[in-house]
């Protein structure tokens, strides 16, 4: 069963803590509305084989979902797991290229190289300045019956899963499996309109699941094997065909004259027939032909299947067996002059 109290907790940092061997977290406590909550990072997996977790965090985080989250009150709100709104999905959702995520140990001597580090390094500044936290992820308590084991305030209460939260392997963690779903932190820091953005996975989940439950595909299907699939040995990387640039706000009439640019950088041409163009809400536009080597193709969209909204959206090139092979998003701002193309 998917998660059961998806949403985002907003607030201010006040304190932290760093992960250990002991806790496997890194802790944020956050002040929402005059309420404490903790926010609980993994740090480190419970496998015993792949202990250390895949990271990435980038320092200019764009996305359409950082303009639908930015007027939510503080506290913890709700979201449904859908396309097209607040929740996330890193498979789906077309947020970070999956492929630029590092294996990093929880700890080790040095400066900048492990994920207490990475988390640490962002929410001092968080917390020195003020910024908008936003936790992605499994509501808890209030547990009205205990303080909180790490900052003491009462009643205890928070929010965990902050990390991908789908493609688990049959196991304790597979009931958690589903699709637009998963957890991460975004910081904003308003006097300069920048994002930060943290996002972790475990090495055992698989970077491709099925639309209904998000669960491990079956040996042998298109999508993964069991147990993780390696950064490097994703569609994406082996099929390589990109999205270049899209013309989302055309002069005139959007419906039927908005287009994308395709390129393919592959040593030999790609059919094309049976792969597609999604767009935010998943309608898909078919393609068809062949792209050579070293060729663009673009591609007009009929206007009647994928269409490229103006207040930002995401666009996904898929195979014929529906795996993502590429994805790029875009905001409202980058598309608000008329008949100009977004490059990715």
């Amino acid at each position: 069963m998917p998660l059961h109290r998806y949403g985002i907790l907003k607030g201010k940092a006040v304190d932290s803590l760093p992960g250990t061997t002991r806790s496997n977290h890194f802790q944020i406590r956050i002040l929402a509305k005059g309420e404490d909550h903790r926010i609980a990072i993994n740090v480190l997996s419970n496998d015993t084989k792949n202990r250390d977790l895949q990271f990435l965090v980038i320092d200019s985080f764009k996305h359409p979902v950082c303009d639908r989250i930015r007027s939510l009150p503080e506290g913890f709100t709700a979201v449904a797991s859908e396309p097209g709104g607040m929740a996330l999905d890193f498979i789906r959702g077309n947020l970070f290229d999956i492929n630029q995520m590092q294996i990093l140990p929880p700890s080790q001597d040095g400066p900048d190289n492990d994920l207490n580090d990475k988390i640490g390094f962002y929410v001092d500044q968080a917390k020195a300045r003020r910024a908008d936290v936003y936790a992605f992820g499994e509501k808890w308590g209030p547990e009205a019956s205990k303080p909180d084991q790490y900052f003491g305030f009462r009643p205890g209460n928070g929010i965990h899963d902050i990390h991908m939260n789908q493609g688990n392997p049959p196991g304790p963690h597979a009931g958690d499996n589903g699709v637009w779903q998963d957890g991460a932190v975004l910081i904003h820091f308003p006097e300069d309109d920048r994002w930060v953005a943290y996002f972790l996975k475990f090495q055992s989940q698989t970077v491709h699941t099925e639309e209904p439950g998000g669960e491990t595909p079956e040996p042998g299907t298109p999508g993964g094997t069991p147990g993780g699939t390696p950064i490097g040995g994703t569609p994406e990387l082996t099929n390589g065909l990109r999205i270049l640039a899209a013309l989302v706000n055309p002069a005139g009439e959007d419906a039927g004259t908005e287009q994308v640019l395709l390129f393919n950088p592959l040593s030999k041409a790609v059919s094309l027939d049976g792969w597609g163009l999604l767009d935010s809400q998943k309608r898909k536009e078919t393609l068809s032909g062949q792209l050579a080597s070293g060729e663009t193709k673009t591609v007009h969209l009929s206007g009647k299947q994928a269409q490229l909204a103006n207040k930002g959206g995401i666009i996904t090139l898929v195979d014929q067996a529906g795996l993502k092979i590429h994805g790029v998003s875009y905001t409202q701002e980058q598309v608000r002059t008329q008949g100009e193309w977004v490059v990715f």
